[in-house]
């Protein structure tokens, strides 16, 4: 039952019941000492809201713009690796769920379900999130299929050259299928909807890669791949690289320093999203939602800034969106809602933020989410 759950932290728990342990570790897990992970959310708490009162709360509208995309409340489910593991077809499922509400999906390059997939299964364009390999031949590739399946923006991750260390993945052994080894056998056994979802589909791998790549043909050659292609030698230069051969909307995500922000102002690209990697990357980086009002203002209106990272609530995006941001991105959210139950999942995450939105934006005495400033939030000293 999916109508009990009242909050994202419903469907986490929900979530945790049904997914087997290093699939859900996998969503729900940070870097080093997840200082940085823990502090995506916490410091959203720290932002005091301005309750006013007697105002005219009727015909509200969360209806707002992103990369000038239409877009039912200012939110979009973020790139994610493994949701496919999270349920069967995660990935379909998501997108499904996100077309049907107004809200943009964007498909991981670690995605378990393929480019193709997803364009398959959904009727609307969705955006792609690309990973820089040592192979740009492969990345070239990746551009032109997603190209193919019309999809209308490109988000290029800049905060993954090296891969950050997460212990629980290392403890776990975490891999796409499971490993066979006794504790992943006990993990799956005790979580048999899970199974019986997996057993009927064919998707258990990086659908994106495998087939793709050079010499990636099954799982063997693609542990070895992935190790060996993510790129530290990535530069700005690679941006106009990639800027030249997609041709459409481009998104740079990773942005946590002012200056790095004035610098992605002058690629032309159409928006960068504040973010921290969900804490995965750099533990002990400063929270997203703390970075973003000084990359507001290094970035003057120049481009669109969106936001990730820690987002637990709708009155979480209604503090971003009044801190600046035009656009808040959702990842474990809506990965919790997966696992819980599938696309219906999903869909309630997204219902559960747009009705916590709603009300928090009345009771802060506004109509229309267009016009949310910093004016409703409350700067005087606490008690």
């Amino acid at each position: 039952m999916l109508d009990d759950a009242l909050t994202i932290a419903d469907l986490k728990d929900k979530a945790r019941r049904r997914v087997p342990k290093m699939f859900f570790d996998y969503a729900d897990s940070g870097a080093w000492t997840e200082s940085t992970y823990d502090a995506n959310e916490s410091d959203f708490a720290k932002i005091l809201l301005r309750q006013r009162v007697l105002v005219d709360m009727t015909d509200r509208n969360l209806a707002s713009e992103m990369v000038d995309e239409p877009v039912s409340m200012p939110v979009a489910l973020a790139p994610t690796g493994f949701c496919g593991m999270q349920h069967a077809d995660g990935e379909i499922l998501a997108a499904q769920a996100a077309e049907a509400f107004g809200v943009p999906f964007c498909l991981s390059t670690m995605s378990i379900c393929s480019i193709e997939d997803v364009a398959a299964a959904t009727t609307r364009p969705f955006w792609f999130q690309l990973y820089v390999m040592r192979d740009r031949g492969f990345c070239e590739n990746l551009i032109a299929r997603a190209k193919a399946a019309n999809c209308s923006a490109l988000v290029l991750t800049l905060d993954l050259q090296i891969l950050g260390q997460r212990h629980k993945d290392l403890r776990n052994g975490l891999s796409a299928p499971p490993k066979w080894t006794p504790k992943h056998a006990w993990q799956l056994a005790t979580r048999p909807l899970w199974c019986l979802g997996m057993a009927g589909t064919r998707r258990h791998s990086f659908g994106n890669i495998v087939g793709h790549a050079a010499n990636v043909g099954d799982l063997s050659s693609l542990a070895s791949w992935t190790k060996e292609q993510f790129d530290p030698r990535l530069s700005w230069d690679d941006v106009a690289w990639i800027k030249e051969r997609w041709g459409g909307k481009l998104i740079l995500k990773g942005i946590l320093d002012p200056e790095d922000a004035r610098m992605a102002a002058g690629t032309g690209a159409d928006a960068i999203i504040v973010s921290n990697h969900g804490g995965r990357q750099l533990d002990g980086a400063r929270s997203s939602i703390s970075a973003l009002p000084a990359i507001v203002e290094a970035i003057g209106g120049r481009m669109e800034v969106h936001v990730d990272g820690g987002v637990r609530s709708g009155q979480d995006v209604l503090k971003a969106v009044a801190l600046g941001a035009k656009g808040v991105w959702i990842g474990r959210p809506y990965l919790y809602g997966l696992g819980a139950g599938g696309k219906a999942g999903v869909t309630r995450t997204l219902d559960i933020l747009r009705n916590e939105l709603d009300v928090t934006m009345a009771l802060c005495g506004r109509r229309d989410i267009r016009a949310i400033d910093a004016d409703i939030l409350d700067t005087a000293p606490g008690l």
